[in-house]
């Protein structure tokens, strides 16, 4: 109990349900990292929270605690169905929604309470045949509720608890209009428990939190520095033809337990993935428009550690938990500081440590002056030496499936193979 990541605040302190309890224990949690020691206390006494605090530190488990809580102590406001709806969680994106999912099973799995999913993408006639049946509990993305919501596949003139996970997330996005659109149609404020979390809280996100919650109490957790205390950051300044070598260069000398690359388009992740896997390393390549289901098989293959490296858009940088990744690389620079902090933040999660490294090249080095400044300190350089950059083996012919006129179901889905049979070892 050193590590600062965990409190001496016990779970068992709190008043919880035995059933609820059970399902903590069951989880390997005892004690509380800081933001649930801060929020638990308020939202069991049934008051809104608004949280803040980095990623992977507990916030998934801080919300559902407080959600299971508020349910099995308060029965169902409304009758007019046999199980009504009782408590919604909005995500950002679908992965967000299937890992606070996971997560809810492990933490609810005694108290009786049946959890929905409806996320886009895949599953859309099961996904609707379960909440058609009933569930106590919604996770899900907006857009997807909001499409059985207006079919009356379910009601929210029931729910007791509302959580909005990574609000800010929702504005970059642009899903503020469904959120809204969602909130007003369900009790009031002061009738119902919300709960908003997020890595930051933006003005925007405050004025949401104020219009839509019942004088909410803030909370935050080591604002005065924005990314993780265990993360090493460095940047290097390579020619954008550089990068490709460097990358290559790095992965030789790193002990690498898992590793996310990120890049800024789906064209730039494609070639990424293709170079690494005609140089040895079996990739795994996750943008936006990979399918749900192949999306899912290769994040549980990288989870489970069966691949090492994942090439990825910024549709991985929020929301996923990924245990044990070691490095970080930004290929490209992020234009935008907040996805810097949410990129990192994938690494040095609960308390470990991890190393971040960025690419400053000439395309994307403007972005730099503002990272900095949003995170409060310089980012150490490294330098380039000619050892470091290897001259790299072809890159993996991209199979491509033609596209068909009109896209939506029909249309391609790109990716590079994996890595051929002779794979480099991580030393």
């Amino acid at each position: 109990m050193t590590d600062k990541h965990i409190t001496d605040t016990p779970f068992k302190s709190f008043d919880l349900p035995a059933e609820l309890l059970q399902g903590i224990e069951d989880s390997g949690f005892s004690y509380c990292t800081p933001i649930q020691a801060e929020t638990l206390p308020v939202a069991l006494a049934g008051r809104d929270v608004s949280g803040q605090a980095q990623t992977g530190t507990g916030k998934t488990a801080a919300f559902l605690i407080a959600l299971f809580a508020q349910l099995l102590r308060k029965p169902a406001v409304s009758q007019d169905e046999p199980r009504p709806l009782r408590a919604i969680i909005l995500a950002p994106t679908r992965e967000l929604a299937l890992q606070i999912h996971r997560d809810a099973e492990k933490i609810g799995a005694h108290t009786g309470l049946k959890l929905g999913l409806a996320y886009g993408g895949t599953g859309y006639e099961s996904q609707r045949r379960t909440l058609e049946e009933g569930v106590d509990v919604l996770i899900g993305t907006p857009g997807r509720i909001i499409d059985y919501f207006k079919q009356g596949v379910f009601k929210l003139n029931a729910i007791q608890v509302m959580v909005l996970d990574e609000a800010d997330r929702m504005f970059d996005l642009g899903f503020i209009k469904d959120i809204r659109y969602l909130l007003r149609r369900m009790p009031k404020p002061e009738q119902r428990l919300s709960l908003l979390f997020s890595a930051t809280l933006s003005h925007r996100v405050a004025e949401l939190a104020y219009e839509h919650m019942n004088n909410p109490q803030p909370v935050k957790i080591e604002s005065e520095k924005i990314t993780a205390d265990k993360v090493t950051e460095v940047v290097y300044y390579p020619a954008k033809e550089e990068k490709i070598p460097l990358l290559l260069g790095l992965l030789d000398t790193w002990e690498v337990k898992c590793a996310l690359v990120f890049v800024n388009t789906k064209r730039v992740a494609e070639r990424v993935a293709a170079y690494l896997g005609g140089n040895g390393y079996e990739t795994a390549l996750l943008t936006g428009d990979v399918p749900q289901v192949k999306r899912q098989s290769l994040l549980k293959r990288f989870t489970d550690g069966g691949l090492k490296i994942m090439v990825a858009t910024d549709v991985a940088a929020r929301g996923l938990h990924i245990p044990d990744v070691s490095h970080v690389v930004n290929f490209d620079l992020p234009q935008d500081a907040e996805d810097y902090v949410h990129r990192i933040g994938r690494t040095a999660r609960a308390g470990a440590k991890g190393d971040a490294i960025s690419f400053a090249c000439d395309e994307y080095v403007f972005s730099l002056p503002e990272i900095e400044e949003y995170v409060g300190h310089k980012i150490p350089v490294q330098q380039i030496t000619a050892e470091m950059l290897p001259k790299p083996q072809p890159p993996l012919k991209i199979e491509r499936k033609p596209r068909r006129q009109g896209g939506g179901r029909g249309s391609s889905n790109r990716g590079g193979r994996s890595g051929n049979s002779s794979h480099r070892r991580f030393r």
